[in-house]
């Protein structure tokens, strides 16, 4: 068998679980506010709160698994992670109430916070060491679809058919990807069960893996960044004009991934994360200036290009510095570290936001990001930039 091998069946379907979980999620982000005001009549807060909640129970979900998926399995995890998370699904064909919805939406994220790092953690145990970020670039193309076919899906259902129809979708999606949990194929590294008796006891290392935090840490800040595009777009659509040029942006987003992907990975395994880090970090950043200034369709999508050629790259590095860093008996845990550190950003990022725009314009606001993501070269240089003059 050729070790080097990537296109391996449990690397595809690794993938494609991941793709369904994904899509399902960012199907119902774009709706869940709208159905809690139409169907509960929600508050503003109580609605924004029905998305935020799922995003900080799919961080506790990472949290806590993180420390158990060796002992409990990789495969097994994810069987049980896939199972909850589509009879979770059908919690959402009860409609009580909102503060019901809410536990449907806190249960539901948790359940995918349980599959989320067990497909990680599998796809990073399946790819060859020599394209490790070769093959973590393609397994987040996965994601990069999601987050272009998801929205799309949600927003298109949410106009032609009802709320309940929409639910049932994403069940189905969710017994699809329990059932091609059982076609996987991985083996539990030695190392694993050497380990077990580390994680006895309440420790903050058997929920975190440390070597994993720095790098984590600039994903955090990066995340942070990316959620206020990806909440604000649409208002700073409505503020300047450009609403249907917007509905557009997330899928040149997601283009201009999905054709760098394949060299930024390649370059990341033969010549290091700094040759893609760095120029990502620029490139996000002059997104993120362009986006301010974007007056028509072409500035406001070219600017999407953009930011996918740097955050979108930038994600993919991150995730696989963290885990070559990482003993491989705590791969688990440098996996869920890593999502754990993204989940933050993009779930409170928003919030934290929301206190600086009522002072300033999107437009003023995304100049004002772009700012942060230049001073966060500075952080990456002294946290693992300066530590490896090669990723290998």
């Amino acid at each position: 068998m050729n070790e080097s091998k990537l296109w391996t069946k449990d690397f595809i379907i690794t993938s494609t679980i991941n793709f369904l979980l994904t899509s399902v999620f960012y199907l119902l982000v774009v709706i869940v506010a709208v159905y809690a005001k139409t169907e509960f009549h929600a508050t503003t807060s109580q609605a924004g709160l029905a998305t935020g909640i799922f995003i900080i129970a799919t961080l506790i979900g990472r949290l806590f698994i993180g420390r158990g998926i060796n002992s409990i399995g990789y495969k097994r995890t994810l069987l049980i992670g896939t199972c909850l998370f589509a009879l979770s699904s059908f919690l959402y064909f009860i409609q009580l109430n909102i503060w019901f919805f809410l536990i449907v939406r806190f249960l539901h994220g948790l359940t995918l916070g349980i599959a989320g790092t067990a497909t990680g953690t599998i796809v990073a145990q399946v790819i060859p060491n020599s394209r490790k970020g070769e093959g973590i670039g393609y397994y987040s193309m996965s994601s990069t679809l999601a987050t272009a076919i998801g929205p799309f899906i949600g927003l298109f259902l949410s106009q032609h058919v009802s709320f309940l129809i929409v639910f049932g979708l994403c069940s189905l999606l969710g017994i699809i990807a329990f059932i091609t949990s059982f076609f996987i194929q991985v083996s539990e590294p030695k190392a694993v069960k050497k380990a077990e008796k580390d994680v006895k006891g309440f420790k903050l290392s058997n929920f975190i893996e440390s070597k994993a935090i720095p790098i984590s840490f600039i994903m955090l800040i990066a995340a942070l960044c990316y959620s206020g595009v990806l909440s604000f777009i649409n208002f700073y659509a409505q503020e300047i004009g450009l609403m249907e040029a917007s509905s557009f942006f997330f899928f040149v987003y997601s283009i201009a991934i999905l054709c760098s992907r394949p060299f930024s990975g390649r370059l990341l395994d033969v010549k290091g994360a700094n040759y893609v880090m760095y120029p990502a970090f620029i490139l996000f950043s002059i997104g993120l200036i362009v986006l301010s200034a974007a007056h028509n369709s072409f500035v406001l999508l070219f600017s999407g290009v953009l930011i996918g050629l740097g955050y979108g790259n930038m994600q993919s590095c991150i995730q696989a510095v963290a885990v070559k860093v990482t003993p491989i008996h705590r791969m688990g845990l440098a996996t869920s570290t890593f999502f754990i550190f993204l989940d933050a950003g993009l779930g409170f990022g928003p919030y934290l936001l929301g206190f600086i725009e009522p002072y300033t314009t999107y437009s003023q606001l995304y100049f004002s990001l772009s700012f942060v993501v230049l001073a966060t070269v500075l952080l990456y240089f002294f946290l693992h930039g300066r530590k490896v003059k090669n990723f290998q």
